[in-house]
């Protein structure tokens, strides 16, 4: 395990003001105060795993800015903005654009076609992953292959209630990942099944409280505290589950993962 950098965006202004997914039904109002306990203690997690943890300013006006996830994605010391499907979130973009360029990350790459960061664009090590199918676009594979210069794998969600790819699949260590099959189409599976040497399919249960919107540094694994069941599977194979309370994010179809983008540094360096 190595100690690794995630950014993170505090809620400051999180609320369910519409409704871009099946999970923001607005009948379950977010209380803010428990909403940011939960948010710190998953920051106080990463802390204490010895993992740092840098911060955006909130802004106010963009409440879904604390998914930091969808912020872009960084691998060797250069970024790939986002670009949002909805309207709603797409002043988000400029603001962690704006983010990777004052921090010095080079170069950063503004994006031709929607894309939602590391909720759609998963780092396996060796290739990206790249969900499509409800948010990003299948000819995200350009502007990841003009930023990064890594192989891309193409992968279709069929559920709407899994809109993103970090809804259905978290990279566990290299080889090892867990997922919801039922996700994604025929190809991708097929393809999950060539690139990783060992899938962890995640149960009904499970993938319905976003069990699989997780964490992983290569040992502990952080992830919502009602995925017992897959708590108890990453434990039979060797990881070490850290299970948090975000159930005020899952009211937007939030999880730890959302809230978290990993920054890797030059040289792949994490």
């Amino acid at each position: 395990m190595r100690a690794r950098s995630y950014l993170m965006c505090p809620p400051a202004h999180y609320m369910v003001s519409y409704a871009i997914n099946p999970w923001m039904t607005g009948t379950d109002p977010v209380d803010p105060g428990l909403a940011m306990r939960q948010w710190r203690a998953l920051r106080d997690t990463y802390q204490s795993l010895g993992h740092q943890v840098r911060l955006i300013d909130p802004v106010p006006g963009l409440p879904d800015m604390v998914f930091a996830a969808n912020g872009g994605i960084v691998i060797g010391g250069r970024a790939l903005g986002a670009r949002f499907r909805h309207p709603e979130r797409a002043a988000e973009a400029d603001a962690y654009l704006d983010w990777f360029g004052a921090q010095g990350y080079q170069p950063v790459h503004r994006p031709r076609v929607v894309n939602e960061g590391e909720g759609d664009l998963v780092f396996t090590g060796s290739a990206i992953l790249a969900g499509y199918g409800f948010r990003a676009e299948a000819s995200v594979q350009h502007d990841l292959a003009a930023a990064f210069g890594l192989p891309v794998i193409l992968l279709r969600l069929i559920d709407p209630r899994f809109y993103h790819l970090d809804t259905a699949l978290v990279a566990l260590a290299p080889g090892v990942a867990a997922y919801y099959p039922a996700a994604f189409d025929d190809a991708a599976r097929a393809a999950l099944a060539s690139h990783f040497s060992e899938l962890i399919e995640a149960k009904d249960e499970d993938a319905e409280v976003l069990g699989l919107n997780a964490v992983s540094d290569g040992y502990h694994v952080i992830l919502p505290a009602e995925a017992r069941s897959l708590a108890a599977q990453l434990a039979a194979r060797g990881f070490q589950p850290i299970r948090v309370d975000m159930s005020e994010f899952r009211k937007a179809g939030g999880g730890p993962k959302c809230c978290t983008l990993e920054l890797r540094g030059p040289g792949g360096k994490r």
